[in-house]
């Protein structure tokens, strides 16, 4: 035990030499680059080391102790678990997708900075402190204790698997991308490869490992995006606060498409608020876009693996501060993004569009190896990168606006590259990057594996089984389903950012329902809460489901408005015809349908993009849970007695069944 307490008192010092280590280490780099070592080895070197103390953290940290392993000993103190859940919540679709989608969408990608950030306002007053008050492991043993039984268990249990997958495949996506192009491997390897690192992490110390090595990656993803967005503000303002000199850079950028508009080019503005490319205030735009926050917001407030990190504090106080310290963490990263999409996009227009094909800078050919990157001048532009399918350049061996592609993705990996800083500094953004989608990652895969192990095998199976077998079947299925995740990402693939919005429309719809009402109305029933829950997933999975691969299905192309139609046409052809001619277009005007962004055509329903699925089941599952409520058999004084306990902050938790909390 003393021990213990002289890590916890310990913990700045430690982390200090860390962050000194890690700096020397840049360092060394930048001087080996100097000298001539070559690039491909700076890269592993980068890759592999910081790896190797994800590695060893993980190690040194295993545990056979049931409560360090589900919740970290509950002794993780606030500032270091707000790092640790600023870690595990900035994943791969932060530090790689949402500077990308910012330079590509302008004000519209705001929407995924205001919906993830507000949505820590609803963890901190909804549900933080009483999950945390509650005292057990997983969200699914809240349901289990507060709806009587393992229905509402079990179908929580569901919802996390389901959100939980598609976000951790998002991960394996950003680990593939990386690992791909600083590793010199197939994708499909390379995600393969990155799940070693993501297991070395989590399986033998679960989550007091993943806490600990959660706060070293945060250190180093957030060194890693801050310096180069610091070093492009000086490159172009002089000055090294990009948080506040990048209004330069978008006036610039306003300049460059003005100019471009005046010439006859569709651009839509990049920093004004709902106006399409022809300059025109687009309703379907302000829609969209308060519809995703909606769902980022309750999403946020919803994921199991970010409040499964409040479980993990020493009181009801501490899970409050920690939210707070989870904020300021976040913002850190979230207030840099803009600036990053803005002096990268100044850089591209500045210096790659309208310059000859044959002097283009080297990365449009190394990221367009990997299908992230199109300079689509020839003709036959599809024969070369694949990202040009569609586009018909007019080969006068310029790049027109229209002829460059870039996946959003490859903005934040790319940039130092198209911004020609050292080498050492796109491999220290690559080092972030794997950092954020590997601490993500961790606590998802863990998540999962304990629901398994906890919700289903435990409290569902077999409750006298010992803590070595529950502890050994936990690391096994954490095994089984990293290796399904790899699968499933090297063979599908996808846009980060979109698989990390439908993961938060999935958990939005089918937990957050139950999980406010069942802290703050004491009227909600199990039936209730159990119908509403399934109303919500059914509704939101079915819809993301149908409108994605079904009714609509989902067209991917890039070029020429010929080109755009026809696949506009064929996804619009795709629509059953009895639902297209039937009565729910006629009269409730309610079909899927799609529109075209910047190029993509993209699945819609009643005009709002999938995406932000969760518009709809949301709110129908707080309908339902509260209708059925009103006629299903209501809560006991002791379910009751329950409820007031865990809103106290002080005391014991009454239990409904007078189990013992463990």
């Amino acid at each position: 035990m003393n021990e213990k307490s002289d890590f916890i008192s310990n913990l700045g010092k430690i982390y200090g030499y860390y962050t000194g280590g890690f700096a020397g280490f840049v360092i060394i780099l930048a001087i080996l680059e100097q000298m001539g070592v070559p690039d491909r080895v700076i890269g592993y070197l980068f890759l592999f080391l910081t790896i190797g103390v994800y590695a060893f953290i993980g190690i040194i940290s295993r545990t056979q102790q049931l409560s360090e392993y589900y919740v970290a000993g509950r002794r993780v103190p606030a500032i270091y678990n707000g790092m640790a859940t600023g870690s595990d919540w900035m994943s791969a679709a932060s530090f790689i997708g949402m500077a990308g989608t910012l330079y590509l969408q302008g004000y519209q990608g705001l929407a995924f900075i205001l919906g993830w950030t507000g949505g820590y306002l609803l963890v901190a007053i909804l549900l933080a402190p009483y999950l945390r008050k509650f005292g057990q492991y997983t969200v699914p043993d809240f349901l289990g204790a507060r709806f009587g039984g393992n229905a509402a268990r079990l179908m929580g249990v569901v919802v996390l698997i389901t959100a939980s997958f598609v976000y951790v495949t998002a991960q394996i996506v950003g680990v593939g991308q990386i690992a791909s192009r600083f590793l010199n491997l197939s994708f499909e390897v390379a995600c393969f490869v990155g799940l070693g690192g993501i297991l070395v992490c989590s399986m033998m110390g679960g989550m007091r490992a993943v806490t600990w090595t959660q706060v070293a990656q945060y250190i180093i993803l957030i060194i890693a995006y801050l310096i180069p967005a610091v070093l492009m503000s000086v490159e172009v303002t002089g000055v090294p606060i990009p948080q506040l000199m990048y209004g330069q850079a978008l006036e610039q950028i306003e300049q460059i498409e003005n100019t471009w508009r005046a010439a006859g080019v569709a651009v839509a503005p990049h920093s004004s608020a709902f106006v399409g490319a022809n300059g025109q205030f687009n309703m379907n735009l302000a829609l969209n876009f308060f519809a995703l926050i909606f769902c980022l917001m309750v999403g946020t407030a919803s994921l199991p693996h970010i409040l499964m990190r409040y479980f993990t504090t020493p009181s009801v106080r501490d899970a409050r501060k920690s939210v707070a310290w989870s904020l300021f963490f976040i913002f850190l990263l979230y207030f840099t993004a803009p600036a990053y999409a803005a002096f990268a996009k100044l850089e591209v227009y500045t210096n790659v569009i309208g310059q000859p094909i044959a002097s283009l800078p080297g990365w449009l050919k190394t990221w367009g190896g990997i299908g992230l990157v199109g300079a689509c001048d020839a003709p036959n532009a599809a024969t070369i990168y694949s990202i040009c399918a569609g586009v018909v350049g007019n080969n006068d061996g310029i790049l027109q606006f229209n002829e460059f592609r870039i996946n959003p993705d490859a903005i934040v990996i790319a940039t130092p590259e198209i911004a020609g800083l050292p080498y050492v500094i796109a491999g220290l953004v690559a080092a972030g990057g794997l950092a954020a989608a590997l601490s993500t990652a961790d606590g998802l895969l863990l998540a999962i594996a304990n629901a398994l192990s906890h919700d289903v095998y435990y409290r569902m199976i077999d409750r006298n089984a010992p803590t070595e077998k529950r502890m050994l079947i936990s690391r096994v299925l954490l095994v089984i389903v990293a290796g399904l995740s790899a699968w499933f990402a090297a063979s599908a693939g996808a846009d980060i950012l979109f698989l990390v919005a439908w993961a938060f429309s999935i958990a939005a719809a089918g937990l957050f329902a139950a999980l406010v009402m069942g802290v703050w109305y004491k009227g909600t029933t199990n039936t209730g809460a159990l119908v509403g829950m399934i109303v919500g997933y059914v509704v939101t999975f079915g819809l993301l489901l149908w409108t994605e691969f079904g009714g609509v299905g989902f067209v991917e192309t890039f070029g020429s408005a010929d080109a755009i139609r026809a696949a506009y046409t064929q996804a619009r052809m795709a629509i059953p015809a009895t639902i297209e001619a039937g009565p729910l277009h006629g009269v409730l005007g309610m079909w899927a349908d799609s529109q075209l962004v910047r190029g993509r055509v993209v699945a819609r329903f009643c005009g709002i993009a999938n995406i932000a699925g969760g518009i709809f089941g949301v709110p129908l599952a707080f309908i339902v849970t509260y209708a059925v409520s009103k006629f299903t058999t209501q809560p006991t004084q002791a379910m009751k007695d329950f409820i007031d306990s865990i809103r106290v902050p002080r005391g014991n938790v009454k239990l409904a069944d007078n189990s013992a909390v463990e």
